[in-house]
């Protein structure tokens, strides 16, 4: 290992992480010669081979494996440094790894907006998807910090509730139920819905609430977008939950109905796992974010009034 060079660690670490020759060149903008030449050179100097190749395709050798995951360590705690040097130095610059659910890109780019502007030497990497695949990065520690309104319960986590989410029925603004008051749930199950699908936070915690009564509904369509739901209710398909932050200034087909039991208060909540050491950056965003979410609720209720 003493002979291993960084730039190897670093050429190993791409191919390992992608299975792939041709894809950790076309990352580390190498040949896939290069790429090549230098896992062999690596792999002479550990002194055990760290791929088999089945096909086309690469598996980490057990040696492999132990070495992948020791780059990480590396790569991590080197990119920890940096951030620490530039921070005593009195900047902020770095990298930021958010994953956060669907749902947040109503509110998120105007959180992040700011942060940016205001630390311009921070690069933010955002990866927007659903509930379930947020939980699978989590658990595995891909990112810095994620962003979710329901908490894993199997995940040993550290949680800071930062904005209201609450959740409310949507219907086409020409329903029959639209300016009723205080409808029943039992009456609402009579309807047809359009749901997020399975694994949605949203529909998860709607079907708690229809379980708790020992009502369902039935289920016409299942999207995977909220903005989909929101043309599917203005075209008289059906109902839904969605987060009140989904009903923004265009939503002017739809409204909201007033339902017992609703709207379903939750809040957003800024998740990582207990034990992570948080970097110098993702500390500074956890603390902007609470600062900013503040002014967001407050411009909210003011919209609002």
């Amino acid at each position: 290992m003493i002979h291993a060079t960084l730039h190897q660690l670093k050429v190993f670490e791409a191919t390992a992480r992608h299975g792939s020759f041709t894809r950790a060149a076309e990352e580390l903008f190498l040949t896939q010669p290069t790429v090549s030449m230098q896992v062999k050179q690596l792999t002479k100097a550990i002194g055990l081979p760290l791929f088999e190749q089945v096909g086309k395709k690469l598996y980490l050798t057990d040696a492999g494996r132990e070495l992948f995951s020791t780059c990480q360590d590396i790569f991590q705690n080197l990119e920890q440094l940096e951030m620490t040097i530039a921070d005593l130095k009195g900047m902020k610059q770095g990298k930021l790894r958010l994953a956060v659910i669907t749902t947040t890109k109503y509110f998120m780019p105007r959180l992040l907006g700011p942060f940016c502007q205001r630390y311009p030497g921070i690069d933010v990497s955002l990866t927007v998807i659903n509930h379930e695949r947020v939980i699978e990065r989590l658990a595995t520690n891909q990112d810095d910090l994620y962003v979710m309104s329901q908490l894993p319960e199997h995940l040993d986590i550290k949680s800071y509730p930062f904005l209201e989410n609450p959740l409310v029925v949507v219907a086409p603004r020409n329903h029959p139920l639209v300016g009723e008051k205080n409808i029943s749930l039992k009456r609402l199950s009579e309807e047809i819905f359009i749901m997020r699908e399975p694994g949605s936070g949203t529909r998860r915690a709607f079907q708690m609430i229809l379980d708790a009564q020992k009502l369902s509904v039935k289920v016409r369509l299942e999207l995977g977008s909220n903005e989909a739901i929101k043309q599917a209710i203005a075209g008289g398909l059906g109902l839904s939950v969605l987060s009140r932050h989904t009903l923004t200034m265009d939503s002017h087909e739809i409204t909201v109905l007033d339902v017992e039991g609703f709207p379903i208060q939750r809040d957003w909540y800024v998740v990582y796992l207990a034990g992570k050491q948080l970097s110098v950056i993702a500390s500074t965003f956890l603390d902007y974010l609470k600062e900013a979410a503040l002014k967001l609720a407050e411009e909210t209720c003011l919209q609002k009034g």
